[in-house]
């Protein structure tokens, strides 16, 4: 973003680890048109988080980039498969454990009585099938108040959606994310939301912590990785913790995730080797 206003970055932290390995990091806007992506060898994608209201446009910058010399990170199949939180059902086909999820192409209000029923919870999330950072993110209690059900028949009116009951444990224990670059596993964070709300982002007050995450998490994101194709130069798999104790997958940011470096001494350096060695197996 040319202009990231109040969001948290901290993909700075990784500029010395390049550079030690002999990279000139430029920081540039995505939609600056006057860009010659042929000038540059390598391009990360990193914190264009205005991306959604202009996904036509990103796309084709993308586009541009695959096209060019310059060598495209993460590639741009991943981009495409995780544009749309429906890569979401496509993991799950392969026997990862996701929060179950109910998907809609457009808004019916008589449906919503049913959203409940299916997902046996009298709570649910609606959230977009393409968006970042908890935008028009609405957590339902059942009956919907009829202001509200207007308001969502306007905010998701021929755009695609999907329903998942609350975790309650979203509110008690927060929401972990693994990081994984290269294939390999890096760090951990707990993001926990402040009283009284459910999104864990800095932005809307959420704690952040840096933590040694259980070892049946670990097993897991072991696990959802090896399902993952072409592995990814870097990675988020936001997980919270199921009434059963499971840890189920909430999110696998593949695009344009804030990666924490600033929450683990050595993750600036492993993000550095492991672009390194994408850049030359495919320069």
């Amino acid at each position: 973003m040319q202009d990231p206003g109040d969001f948290v970055t901290d993909y700075d932290v990784s500029f010395a680890a390049m550079t030690a390995r002999g990279w000139q990091v430029d920081t540039v806007a995505w939609r600056d048109a006057s860009l010659q992506w042929d000038d540059y060898d390598a391009v990360y994608i990193c914190t264009p988080w205005d991306y959604t209201q202009h996904q036509a446009q990103f796309l084709s910058v993308l586009q541009a980039i695959e096209d060019s010399s310059a060598v495209l990170v993460n590639p741009l199949p991943l981009v495409h498969w995780t544009l749309v939180k429906t890569y979401l059902r496509d993991l799950q086909q392969r026997g990862a454990d996701i929060v179950p999820s109910l998907w809609y192409d457009d808004f019916d209000a008589a449906e919503i009585s049913g959203w409940f029923t299916a997902l046996g919870t009298d709570k649910a999330i609606i959230k977009p099938a393409v968006g970042v950072n908890a935008q028009d993110t609405y957590v339902l209690q059942d009956p919907v108040p009829a202001s509200l059900v207007a308001h969502l028949g306007s905010t998701f009116h021929d755009r695609a959606f999907f329903v998942q009951p609350f975790i309650d444990n979203i509110q008690i224990e927060g929401e972990f994310s693994l990081f994984y670059f290269g294939g390999e596993y890096s760090h951990a964070i707990l993001k926990v939301p402040k009283a009284g709300e459910f999104r864990v982002q800095e932005e809307h007050g959420g704690d952040i912590q840096s933590v040694q995450p259980p070892a049946a998490l670990l097993a897991t994101g072991q696990r959802l990785m090896s399902m993952v194709e072409p592995q990814p130069v870097y990675v988020r798999a936001d997980f919270v913790r199921g009434a059963d104790g499971r840890f189920l997958l909430m999110e696998l940011e593949l695009i344009e995730p804030s990666l924490y470096l600033r929450m683990d001494a050595g993750a600036a350096d492993r993000f550095a080797t492991a672009f390194d060695h994408y850049y030359e197996e495919h320069a």
